[in-house]
């Protein structure tokens, strides 16, 4: 079954800045030490974002998969990298890893690519 996986983004990023509003110190501390995190550094954000993808399919972390494919197209990633580093995450991972991959990670590869070609 296919998911909405532009409906899973704006679910996190309303849930987000729901909790953002309840709660705004501790979101801008999150939020500080993932902009931090996810920035320039000793590595560009591009190689940070594929860590990210491979992190989020080892963890099984379906926002996480559906939020990074698109930060990482953004910052200039291609499919086939995208998936070069799902499959580092599948070599640790197995089952799991390949499943997620296999639906939820190739869903966002295809929706989001039209954004960025």
């Amino acid at each position: 079954m296919a998911r909405d996986v532009r409906a899973i983004l704006e679910e996190l990023n309303n849930g987000m800045e729901a909790v953002g509003a309840m709660n705004p110190e501790h979101m801008e501390a999150f939020g500080g030490l993932v902009g931090v995190t996810l920035g320039e550094g000793a590595l560009d954000v591009k190689t940070k974002e594929l860590i990210a993808i491979g992190i989020s399919v080892y963890s099984r972390c379906e926002y996480c998969i559906v939020s990074h494919v698109y930060a990482a197209f953004k910052a200039g990633c291609t499919k086939e990298e995208l998936l070069e580093a799902a499959f580092v995450a599948i070599a640790f991972s197995g089952g799991p890893g390949v499943a997620y991959s296999s639906t939820l990670l190739m869903q966002s590869i295809e929706e989001f690519a039209k954004d960025f070609e």
